[in-house]
């Protein structure tokens, strides 16, 4: 690749995400990477040994599996062209690609959860006319044995864990009708009577961590939020009693896993975009930090022998896969590479910070090395979700634009995790428009310190973020230059039509009900409301098969783009949200670069 330039050998430099090994086996892993030729599937690496063998092989890509406990089987979600609908195979470790099976007798359906025992699998489903689904079914048996029905509801729920022993399964459920924040159920996998319940109430939610490791021990790690900041407790179902865990450590809680035998625990913790380790014991309760102090732990999964398994970078450094040590505050040692050249590194990050309606806004600005003085364009990247935050982590998507001598924004905008219960929930006052207006509140920020030029801002997101993008290109024609939205909600009721059932669960609980129940909230917060008020370029890059942005919907505001002679392109490409190849992923950047560079005024 060194004949590429560099934001090309970015995309295309290959990727490793941490081994999942095998709770019984663990020198048996698995591990999502790109192939030779760029496309995202899982491999074998089995501890020890030189390189990585391909399990898997579609030609849109593969990143769902795991490794049932004996090691001996791995399982992984076969959809279509990344429509997220389809059935979960089987496969022997170490076999080659094709060598798979049909897992259960389970019909295509959008995944839920699944939790593999030896003896057991408890699989969630979840479509239209049912809702969700959790069946028991025996892994030995084969696609045509008979499946046991255990939950079904019609409100959204997934699979959390299986315990130790098997007997017990944690479902996290929305029967309230709030999927945002649900409860915990744990039931018994024989005959799926009610263990235990856990609600702590409108607004705050509970999320199943893992049970313990330790045959007998039924306890329970989850992540609560009870003081209006994601925490940790331990609780045990049969006798209902709850351990709150105090961290001392800044920031909120993200995941958790037990140590080997359950003395401790290894706790994220999120804190202004970036994520740290602690180790915790349950014991004496004391909190020990340990791993990297700089750029963020993406991450990390324990060892029996005492060590973490984790992945960490930054913004200027390449991702990788380290063995950490918790009596250790640094970056330990590099446990696995993947073959070829590394990418190339990139350009650190600035932390802004910008006074907001709603409080203080954190915002992440990346700048050309090189930059000559004055003000420079602008990129501003709306993250998707919402529910998710950007982070000090290495991204090959706002590099380019930095190679490309634009200065770059990330904003944690109302609706991001990471800041706490009431920051992330403070978009339902009035949806899209509250994280907008802390997206312009830094946008003129820069601009008014002279870190950007007016003319030259560009409004660009993915996902949420190409909601937010269409919805900021007709509410605040004046701030933008020209908009780039990917894979975006463009006229909210048609996409709540198309969309999977998952995230029309999600919707109801955001807007307090479906279009038909309080259609003016979604009218409100329709970009296609405001398509009149759009006078710059539209770019909009799209996939035929996305299940969560559907492509009629983004066909109804094209039409009206159209129909009002607005300049705008779409980029349709075969997959669904977002693309596991990296020649699908370098051709879509290529767009956006030229785009910007036809349609963006001339410094």
């Amino acid at each position: 690749m060194t004949d590429l330039p560099a934001w090309e050998a970015r995309f295309r430099a290959r990727r490793l995400g941490l081994p999942d090994f095998a709770r019984d086996r663990d020198e048996r892993t698995v591990a999502v990477a790109t192939t030779d030729d760029g496309t995202i599937e899982l491999h074998w690496w089995t501890v020890g040994a030189d390189g990585l063998i391909q399990a898997t092989d579609r030609p849109e890509g593969t990143s769902d599996g795991t490794l049932d406990p004996t090691g001996e089987q791995l399982w992984w979600f076969d959809d279509r062209k990344g429509d997220e609908k389809g059935v979960w195979r089987r496969q022997p470790y170490g076999s080659a690609p094709g060598s798979h099976t049909t897992a259960t007798s389970l019909p295509a359906a959008y995944s839920s959860g699944l939790a593999l025992g030896v003896r057991t699998a408890v699989v969630g489903s979840t479509d239209d006319g049912y809702g969700v689904r959790v069946h028991v079914v025996d892994p030995d048996a084969g696609p045509d044995a008979p499946a046991r029905l255990l939950y079904e509801h019609e409100e959204e729920a997934y699979v959390g864990d299986l315990s130790r022993d098997e007997s017990l399964v944690v479902l996290a459920h929305s029967e309230h009708g709030d999927s945002r924040h649900p409860a915990l159920r744990v039931l018994r996998v024989d005959d799926a009577s009610t263990v235990a319940e856990l609600w702590d109430g409108e607004g705050k939610g509970l999320h199943p961590a893992a049970f313990s490791p330790v045959a007998g021990d039924q306890r329970l790690l989850v992540v609560h939020e009870r003081d209006g900041v994601p925490a940790l407790l331990v609780w045990d179902p049969l006798t209902g009693a709850e351990t709150p865990l105090a961290i001392d450590a800044p920031g909120e809680v993200e995941d958790a896993e037990w140590w080997s035998d359950a003395t401790a625990v290894v706790v994220a913790v999120s804190h202004e975009a970036r994520t740290r380790l602690v180790r915790v014991d349950l014991e004496t309760l004391a909190t020990q930090p340990f791993g990297p102090t700089t750029g963020t732990v993406t991450s990390a999964t324990v060892r029996d022998d005492g060590s973490i398994w984790a992945t960490w970078s930054s913004a200027a450094s390449p991702s990788s896969v380290r063995v950490l040590h918790p009596d250790r505050a640094d970056e330990g040692e590099l446990l696995l590479a993947p073959p070829g050249p590394a990418a190339p590194p990139s350009v650190a990050v600035e932390d802004v910070w910008v006074e907001g309606r709603g409080g203080r806004i954190h915002a992440l600005l990346r700048r050309p090395a090189d930059a000559a003085p004055g003000p420079l364009p602008l990129v501003v990247e709306v993250h998707g979700g919402p529910t998710h935050h950007d982070i000090d982590a290495f991204m090959a998507y706002p590099s380019a634009w930095v190679d490309h001598g634009f200065a770059v924004v990330q904003v944690n905008y109302r609706g991001s995790t990471g800041y706490g219960s009431a920051w992330r929930d403070a978009l339902e006052e009035r949806v899209g428009h509250v994280e907008l207006e802390d997206v312009v509140a830094v946008r003129d920020h820069l601009v008014g310190t002279g870190v950007a030029d007016p003319r030259r801002v560009v409004l660009a997101g993915a996902s949420w973020g190409g909601f937010i993008t269409l919805l900021g290109l007709g509410t605040q024609p004046d701030a933008w230059a020209l908009g780039l939205a990917g894979v975006p909600v463009a006229d909210y009721v048609a996409a709540y039509e198309d969309e999977m059932e998952g995230l029309k669960a999600f919707d109801r609980s955001l807007f307090g009900g479906s279009p038909d129940d309080v259609p003016d909230r979604y009218a409100d917060s329709s970009p296609i409301t405001y398509v009149d008020q759009v006078s710059v370029p539209v770019l909009v890059l799209a996939g035929e098969n996305d299940p969560r942005c559907p492509i009629r919907q983004i066909e109804n505001y094209l039409a009206r783009l159209t129909e009002r002679g607005v300049p705008h392109e779409v980029y349709r490409y075969d997959a669904g949200h977002g693309s596991l190849v990296n020649d699908e992923r370098v051709r879509q950047m290529r767009v956006e670069l030229d785009f910007a560079a036809r349609h963006l005024p001339q410094g």
